[in-house]
């Protein structure tokens, strides 16, 4: 595997768009992929459930997010924490403070089935 498929520059990923939430694409191997999710304030991740797949969300950026864990559970999170969903279950968040929210979500085993509750 060559250096540029190992090494990511996350900040050059980067995009937001005022009118909807941004997912990009970080990799894809035969076990795990990621995306990086760009939120402006007020947008939000859908709620959702991967039945045979782990998620962790790594926060790089922003200071108020509310992580939704599904039965009513809610977390706060911000920047330098991780959040673990094991397959089946559900996730979502939004990003309720008035700056820019960006996280990383690993998942695996590939491929990853996304059911949106």
């Amino acid at each position: 595997m060559s250096k540029e498929a190992r090494v990511f520059d996350l900040e050059q990923l980067e995009r937001f768009d005022s009118q909807a939430p941004q997912k990009i694409p970080v990799y894809q191997t035969n076990n795990t992929s990621a995306a990086m999710w760009c939120l402006e304030p007020g947008q939000g991740v859908f709620l959702h459930v991967h039945p045979n797949a782990d998620d962790v969300w790594i926060c790089i950026e922003g200071e108020s997010g509310l992580y939704f864990a599904g039965n009513g559970e809610e977390y706060t999170i911000k920047k330098g924490m991780a959040i673990l969903a094991n397959a089946g279950q559900t996730h979502g968040m939004k990003n309720t403070g008035t700056n820019r929210f960006v996280f990383i979500g690993v998942c695996g085993p590939s491929p990853v089935e996304t059911i949106k509750l």
